[in-house]
């Protein structure tokens, strides 16, 4: 049973308010430094605190019988939404709201930001690409320079070799803007482009995934989705058989995942993974051999603190499909099913075990037919074993092999405080953790001796180095922290990894190179101005010689491998014409890094979220 089944009685939402001030004013970092002409708005994440602590006491409450779950309001658009608690029949139910807070509401339930349904239509786009005869019909994706998905590779190394890029690290200064293009009405360029085949396969914030080509940005096609696409676009075939069909594979932020041709835009199948209201997929799946492995997350945690809520009751999965059908193959769950538990002061119940989400590309070992993920904090107690893990399932199961937990009895709730925090109320954790998910996908390396290694970054500083055979078993582990065992600097999105070294960013305004052989921390480069609070937490993507790297402040730098100097940057933060004549600017790159392929480079600007600049563009970059 999930949360939209169960009851979720009122609350009170001056104290939301308050929080959330407090929270702007902590964690605006970037927010608060952001240029001018950029817009001001609250992230998409307090959509969600907004609808659970104003309006669960009904929808989802089984005691009013006419109210819609919260499933079924999710798959209404966010302009009938935001008709019904600004005009419609809700009007007085969300008197409390401010405008700012009713859109947030709006977009986080319809899944896209208000008015993009049709304005992100290709059809009504002036740069249509020219009709495609047979001869110049798509080519077989895995040949040619590409970039696939998340990670480039099956092993998440975020590493594009010499012949893939066409580009040397010599030549990166020379890069040039050659086009950029506008997702209309978007504030966040968070899907990550996948290449293959001189096509830009990217999915958008307004619930439309695109078809670009590489040279010049014309459109060949766009697919509405049923909400946001957050995850990478990953490219391959139907089925492992021989065949002339191409697919687009994805999810949205309801929890879909899906498969579009990848010549035409049509859709093939689509499939809900999860049916708890507040499920997600974020993390890009990964496709080897026929199935498709999807990671599921959650916002559930961002605000069920409140003592109206029946918190908690997601659980965290990765799902094998079949790639050519969409059937389920397995599920792996990262924990048990919730129970009721207690109910609290005022009669709400409660739950455990919950949370544990996955919300990174599971990572693929082929030779020990191995699925590699890393999992997030519990949300209540006691913090299950597989919470901050790195698991290995079985791939053809799905059965758990074994779990390193680098952070024991860490469970986090939004809204309760951290570590040594006042409990809020009875559904916040007695002993909060200090929320040290492994949010970056691993990556596995082999050593120049022939032993293979997986590389885990965690949100607590620490990159850990494990050994597969050994039931990931730590090998070393370095601590980038500049404060160790405080929240100064964290690992969030991931890094990459060539022949020698591994590259991660930090909240803390940097970047560090790591010889994954031995776990020696080679250099540092602060690239944020000192006294900035500005993260450069996003991925970091590599070729050789030469590592780029996003910030919150909209820059995109790359340096060199030898020694992490500086030998190129751009400012995303501004505004830009778009070849689709869509109005657009660049703001915070929070997560997602470059992708490069065919002497090209691709990155999407803005990101709005829990914090940081909006911005709704694509640029891409080449050589004169």
């Amino acid at each position: 049973m999930h949360a939209n089944q169960r009851s979720f009685p009122g609350l009170n939402f001056q104290s939301f308010k308050a929080g959330l001030s407090a929270f702007l004013i902590c964690a605006g970092g970037a927010m608060a430094q952001a240029p001018a002409q950029q817009p001001q708005r609250l992230g998409t994440e307090f959509g969600i605190s907004a609808f659970e602590r104003e309006c669960t006491k009904c929808h989802g409450n089984s005691a009013v019988d006419r109210a819609p779950s919260p499933a079924a309001i999710r798959q209404m658009p966010p302009e009938r939404i935001y008709e019904a608690i600004t005009t419609g029949v809700m009007k007085t139910q969300a008197a409390n709201l401010t405008d700012e807070q009713k859109k947030r509401l709006a977009e986080y339930m319809g899944g896209r930001p208000l008015g993009s349904e049709t304005a992100g239509d290709a059809a009504q786009m002036p740069n249509r690409c020219p009709a495609l005869s047979n001869a110049q019909a798509l080519a077989d994706p895995s040949k040619g320079p590409a970039w696939n998905g998340w990670g480039v590779d099956a092993h998440n190394t975020r590493f594009q070799d010499a012949a893939g890029a066409g580009l040397t690290a010599a030549q990166i200064p020379g890069l040039k803007l050659k086009w950029a293009f506008g997702f209309p009405l978007g504030v966040s360029a968070f899907g990550q482009p996948s290449v293959a085949a001189g096509r830009v396969f990217v999915g958008s914030d307004i619930g439309y995934v695109y078809a670009l080509d590489a040279k010049t940005g014309c459109v060949y096609w766009s697919y509405k989705t049923k909400a946001a696409v957050r995850t990478a676009v990953t490219v391959g075939r139907t089925s492992t058989a021989a065949s002339s069909r191409y697919a687009v594979y994805f999810g949205d932020m309801q929890a879909n995942a899906y498969a579009v041709d990848a010549a035409s835009g049509a859709l093939l199948w689509t499939k809900r993974v999860e049916d708890h209201f507040a499920a997600r997929i974020t993390a890009a799946p990964t496709l080897y051999e026929g199935r498709l492995y999807v990671p599921v997350s959650t916002s559930e945690g961002f605000s069920a603190s409140t003592p109206d809520y029946p918190c908690c009751t997601f659980r965290g999965s990765v799902v094998a499909l079949n790639a050519a059908t969409g059937d389920q193959v397995w599920k792996a769950y990262t924990i048990p099913e919730s129970k009721p538990t207690k109910k609290n002061s005022i009669g709400t119940q409660l739950y455990a075990p919950s949370g544990v989400a996955v919300w990174n590309s599971p990572t693929v070992d082929a030779k020990r037919k191995t699925i590699y993920f890393g999992t997030g904090d519990a949300a209540t107690e006691p913090a299950p074993e597989t919470s901050d893990s790195i698991m290995a399932v079985d791939i053809d199961t799905g059965k758990v092999r074994w779990v390193f937990q680098a952070e024991p009895n860490d469970a986090t709730l939004g809204g309760c405080g951290g570590r040594g925090g006042a409990k809020s109320n009875e559904a916040c954790p007695e002993h909060p953790g200090p929320d040290w998910d492994f949010g970056a996908s691993p990556i596995l390396k082999t050593l120049a001796n022939g032993r293979d290694i997986l590389l885990a970054p965690n949100k607590s500083g620490i990159v850990f180095a494990l050994d597969p055979d050994k039931k990931g078993a730590v090998i070393w582990k370095t601590n980038l922290a500049e404060r160790e065992g405080t929240r100064g600097t964290n690992l969030v999105w991931g890094g990459s990894a060539d022949q020698r070294n591994v590259y991660v960013g930090l909240t803390s305004g940097a970047i560090s190179a790591i010889q994954f052989a031995t776990g020696e921390k080679l250099w540092t480069t602060r690239l944020a101005e000192a006294g900035s609070r500005e993260s450069n937490a996003a991925a970091s993507s590599a070729i050789p010689g030469a590592v780029f790297i996003g910030g919150t402040d909209g820059k995109l730098h790359a340096l060199a491998t030898s020694d992490g100097h500086e030998i190129w940057s751009f400012d995303t933060a501004r505004d830009f014409t778009t070849v689709n004549q869509v109005q657009a600017h660049g703001g915070s790159i929070g997560s997602i890094g470059p992708t490069i392929a065919g002497g090209m480079v691709f990155i999407g600007s803005g990101y709005s979220v829990t914090s940081g600049m909006p911005g709704n563009v694509l640029l891409a970059f080449g050589l004169q």
